[in-house]
């Protein structure tokens, strides 16, 4: 087993934390601003990714307190596109997705070998990530030519 670099992991877990509480407020923003015919279980999923996403922030807060770091009290920058359609903000949503996937797969890189439980974390939210992708592509069909 190789040693543990927690500087690193920890730096990734407030990025995590960070993106993660980034993403609570892109997903209400987001179920707010829905409308149209089959805006019920688009504002259920988005109100859901938001209760998420809060999850796991605190997760990762616990982490990296745990490994003697300190939680930031920032969140990442949102973008703001004032596009509002059902297809941007399902759009963005695999955007966010796609990064939350980027930085679980960067603390998988620095935690392999090092420790298992740390380890499962990150593999447990890469398959979260990628289950939500997963969906977001399927949900994202109907708009495709």
């Amino acid at each position: 087993m190789k040693n543990l670099d927690e500087k690193l992991v920890c730096n990734i877990l407030n990025s995590i934390m960070e993106y993660e509480l980034a993403g609570v407020v892109r997903y209400t923003h987001s179920s707010i601003m829905v409308t149209g015919p089959y805006r019920i279980p688009i504002v259920d999923f988005l109100q859901g990714q938001a209760v998420e996403s809060l999850a796991h922030a605190q997760e990762a807060g616990e982490l990296l307190t745990g490994l003697n770091g300190h939680p930031s009290q920032k969140i990442s920058p949102i973008e703001e596109t004032h596009k509002h359609s059902i297809q941007a903000i399902l759009e963005e949503s695999l955007h966010h997705e796609l990064h939350a996937l980027g930085l679980y797969k960067s603390l998988l890189d620095a935690v392999e070998d090092a420790s298992v439980y740390l380890e499962e974390y990150a593999r447990t939210k890469i398959g979260q990530e990628e289950q939500h992708s997963l969906e977001l592509k399927k949900m994202l069909r109907d708009f495709s030519s």
